[in-house]
Formats: C-alpha cells, structure tokens, sequence
C-alpha cells in the first residue's frame, strides 16, 4: 500500500493572479486535477492528502469531484518540509511508502509513479531529471554513483551549480522513517525554511539506499512558476495529444492549432481541421468530419458525420451521417437519429430529432420532440417558453413547416401536417392537413413614398 501526498499550499506570486497557483488552468483543467487524475489510476493508494494554505477553501471546492481526498493545513508556509508534517496526522501508517507529488507539477503519468515505485525497493526513491540549463534546481549530489544530497540554487557552491542532475520535487519515502526524519528537520538555509530534501542527508545517515528514476518525458517533471511557464507546458501538452491522436490514425490538418482540454476518443479515419476546441468527454465516431473553428464540448458524434466550420456543440448526441453547420449551436439535452440535417445559424436545445428531418436555416428548436422525415423552413422558431415556465412542442412524422413560423408550445403537430410559411401556430394541428394563419393582404391605392425635405 502507498500514501500520496500532493503539495499544494503556495502562492504563486510569480503567477500575478487572485487564482491560487495550483488552479491555473492547464488544457481547460486546473493544474492539481491532472495530478489528482494520475493518483487515481495508481494501484494500492491507501490514502490521498492534498496540503492546502493559501485560499484553501477555494482548492478545496475546485477539487470537490475527487473521491476519497483528504486536507491537511499549512498554515504558516515554512517550507516543503513543514508541508509534509502537516499531512503526517492523515497518513496510514500501515503503508509501507509515502510518495510526494506537487500541485504545481501537473503532467506527471502514472508509468513513471509506477517506475519509481520500482525503483525504491525497500528503500526510497527520488524521480531526478538532467537539464541543459539548471538554473532554479537543487541539484543531486552523488558520491560513486550513489545519492547523498540534495543542494538548493540558493544555497549551492558555484561547483555544485555546474551539476545537471536535478530534483524534480517528487519522493518516494518509507512511511515508517518519515516521523522521526521530518522532527529533525531545521530551517538552516537561505529561506529560513525547513526543506523536505534535508531528509536525503538524514536517510544517508541512516543506512537507507536512496535509488533514482528518470520520467521517459521531460514534460512530465516541469514546474509552472509563471504564466509564461504556464503558457509553455500546454503548448507542449498540447503537441502530446496531436501526436497520440495522428499516431492512432487520426488526420489532422495542422496539429500547432489543435486544443484538447479533456478526452477526445476518435474512431477509423476521423479529420480534424484547425482551429478546434475540444472540451469534456468528446467521443467521434468513424469516419467524421469536423470542419475549422468548431467547439465541441461533452458530446457524441456517430459515424460519417459531417460538422462545418464555426459549430458549436454542448451535451449534445448526434447520430450517424448527420450534416451540421456551418455556424450551428448544439445545446445540452439535444439527440438527433440518422441522416439529420441541421444547417447554418440553427440552434438547437433539449430536443431530439428523427431520422432523415432537416432543419436547415436560421431556426430555433427547443424543448421539440420531432419525428422523422420532417423539413422545417428558414426562421422557424418554437416558442417555448413564456418568462416563466417552458413547454414542450411534439412535431410528428413527415411534417413540413413553412418558413417564418412560430409554434408556440404546448403544442401537437400531426403527422403528415403541413404548416403554411408565415403561421403563428397557438393551437395543435390535425395530421394530413394544412394549417395556416395569414392576415389578409391589402394594397393602398394612391400611397406616394415618402421623400427626403433636405
């Protein structure tokens, strides 16, 4: 069994914002979820404890959707050491590791937790990483090969600052030391602070083997300190997801403007064009199509679908061989069957349509039960709520509604009816028939137009 415990209580002055640090959003996510994320699929976690102190209770609420979490407070904040203490009253001391993540440390995978699990042996462990530019680090200090230290920036020598073997924050401990080593921790440094890697020199002192792991991505060990750094990790987060996807067969048209802040699942032959945006759980079938600019968040797309530029979808399921768009909006609660047509400027909100209807232009569907075969004209609306209450409209099977109509609901249309263009609908229309409502028209005689007295 192993404890986890995520470093989450900072500042983050650098960040220049109200959010706390660790609910800077990365890929739509704030950066302690993609954390907490990778715990979950890790085996054997006996406890979770996320230590919180700057505007905790907004961490907290921010996380709310994790199962089995626990807070423990650091408050003051004197060091990463001092943070650990604060979790040690929450830990289940019948499981033999402690492993330390950070909230601002945010791609870490679940291979690599697994890898330096291994690694530790009935020792500890350190997931240490080498860098081109060092700077900030502390830096891993060996002695014939073996680790006996960690050294901060701040206080490092200028020899100890040429090393590029560094500390990437994440420990893995034996929980059955940490007690005795965090009480003899001291703040004698630089910051005045008391620093969780002092424990190194202590396990060192102990007889502990300490071993090193190395994560396969170096992105999966970088800090975010700033909104520039913030800026850099999803760009690189981002090229991650365009490359799995293209490898599983995906096309994409230009992987630099793709943005994934979820899951995307794509089946066989899926093209994706620029300009994006993918949110939530977005499942798309085989063979689909989604044209330039388009946002996709929580929903399902069958197989041969077609979506044009500048669509916008929210919790919506569309069926197989749709066309939708361009510039159509999708909203919660909207399922429409095979081979519908929903065109440019339609929107479309907690309805469903039937098979092979079209709604083709400029038209408003909501809270709408329609049946297939039916076509709806250009500035169709379903008026289906009186600034207070919503009702449902029921449109059956083959009905042809003229453009320009309003049903107002509740209201029932046959099947087989036909709606004359220009219809205010306040009452149900029979099956088979037609249905309309027109004032008369008149011709002035002798009008003249009105003229300019400039």
């Amino acid at each position: 069994m192993i404890n986890v415990v995520i470093l989450a209580a900072g500042l983050g002055k650098r960040m220049h914002s109200s959010l706390p640090k660790v609910l800077q959003p990365l890929a739509g996510r704030p950066m302690i979820s993609h954390v907490l994320s990778a715990v979950q699929t890790v085996k054997d976690v006996a406890k979770t404890v996320v230590v919180v102190g700057h505007k905790a209770e907004e961490v907290k609420a921010a996380l709310a959707g994790f199962d089995n979490v626990e807070y423990a407070l650091q408050e003051p904040q004197l060091g990463t050491g001092h943070a650990l203490q604060q979790a040690l009253p929450l830990l289940d001391p019948a499981a033999e590791t402690t492993l330390v993540l950070l909230g601002d440390v945010p791609l870490i995978q679940p291979e690599t937790i697994e890898r330096l699990r291994d690694a530790a042996g009935d020792g500890m462990a350190l997931l240490t990483t080498v860098l081109r530019n060092p700077t900030g680090y502390g830096r891993i200090l060996r002695q014939r090969g073996r680790i006996v230290a960690i050294v901060e920036q701040k206080d490092a020598t200028e020899g100890q600052k040429q090393i590029r073997e560094v500390n990437t924050g994440i420990m893995l401990f034996p929980t059955a030391r940490l007690s005795g080593w965090l009480s003899e921790l001291k703040p004698a440094n630089a910051q005045a602070e008391y620093y969780l890697t002092d424990v190194i020199g202590l396990a060192v002192r102990d007889g502990v083997r300490i071993n090193s792991a190395r994560p396969r991505r170096s992105f999966e060990v970088e800090g975010v300190n700033s909104k520039t750094q913030l800026a850099r990790l999803e760009g690189i987060w981002q090229d991650h997801q365009a490359e799995q996807l293209t490898d599983a067969g995906v096309t994409v048209i230009d992987p630099s403007r793709l943005d994934i802040r979820g899951k995307l699942t794509c089946g066989e032959d899926v093209v994706i064009d620029v300009g994006c945006v993918f949110e939530g759980n977005v499942v798309l079938g085989d063979r689909v199509k989604v044209g330039p600019y388009c946002v996709i968040r929580n929903s399902e797309i069958g197989a041969g679908t077609v979506v044009e530029a500048f669509t916008h979808m929210d919790g919506a399921k569309v069926g197989d061989d749709n066309k939708v768009g361009p510039y159509a909006r999708l909203r919660p609660g909207m399922e429409s069957a095979d081979k519908v047509h929903l065109g440019n400027f339609v929107e479309v909100k907690k309805s469903t349509i039937g098979e092979g209807s079209k709604v083709n232009h400029l038209s408003y569907i909501g809270d709408t039960e329609m049946g297939s075969g039916v076509n709806v004209g250009a500035g169709t609306i379903t008026c289906n709520y009186d600034g207070v209450n919503k009702f449902r409209t029921v449109i059956g099977n083959d009905v042809f509604i003229g453009s320009d109509t309003q049903l107002i609901a509740p209201v029932t249309v046959g099947d087989g009816a036909t709606l004359g263009a220009g219809t205010t609908l306040a009452k149900d229309a029979p099956a088979g028939k037609l249905t309309l409502s027109r004032a008369p028209m008149k011709t002035v005689e002798g009008w003249v137009r009105p003229k300019d007295r400039a």
